[in-house]
């Protein structure tokens, strides 16, 4: 029997605070794992990669990767030791690293195929990250893509605590893994075409 792969949350530019969905699962999930920066409001490409690669091979078990907004492009950027440990991600909101200069560091975005199943969902009305770019990214990455209406960046600002849509899509990247709530009365809209 495979060994059911760990959860790795990786939070974008500041942190997810206390309410946000991210954290709510760190708490709930059995065997997730937060990945932690030195520095939440400066970031640097180099020490938020070297810390997700060092959570995700820290362990013999695959990884599947529950990304937001910049956490999306730190987990784009990861070598390939670390990519061959991952089985499938979700990349929720990412962000575009040219719109401020605090993140330019992670410019420009790999536009390469992921090398496991991914799934990006993008707002249509996203402040960080316009939806075209959303796609795009999906496109690159060989994503499916799911689009939300009016989403906002798909945070606690834009009404998104437990976000009972994301953990089913989750569920469906990891398959028979409990994740201690019952989702099967959360329908998944089939994915957009990116």
């Amino acid at each position: 029997m495979a060994a059911s792969p760990r959860i790795i949350i990786v939070p974008g530019w500041r942190d997810s605070g206390p309410g946000h969905w991210q954290s709510l699962w760190a708490a709930r999930l059995p065997d997730a794992h937060r990945v932690e920066q030195d520095d939440w409001v400066t970031p640097n490409r180099t020490a938020w990669v070297s810390a997700l690669e060092r959570l995700v091979l820290a362990s013999d078990r695959p990884a599947v990767i529950v990304a937001h907004s910049l956490g999306c492009i730190a987990a784009s950027h990861l070598g390939p030791a670390a990519q061959a440990r991952i089985v499938g991600a979700l990349m929720v909101a990412p962000a575009n690293p040219e719109r401020l200069a605090v993140l330019s560091d992670f410019a420009p975005v790999p536009h390469k195929r992921l090398p496991y199943r991914s799934i990006v969902v993008g707002s249509s009305n996203d402040p960080f990250c316009p939806i075209r770019l959303s796609g795009a990214y999906a496109r690159s990455w060989g994503s499916e893509f799911m689009r939300l209406p009016d989403a906002g960046h798909i945070n606690v600002e834009s009404g998104h605590g437990e976000w009972p849509l994301g953990l089913a899509l989750l569920q469906s990247l990891t398959g028979n893994l409990a994740l201690g709530t019952d989702t099967s009365s959360f329908p998944i809209p089939a994915p957009a075409t990116a």
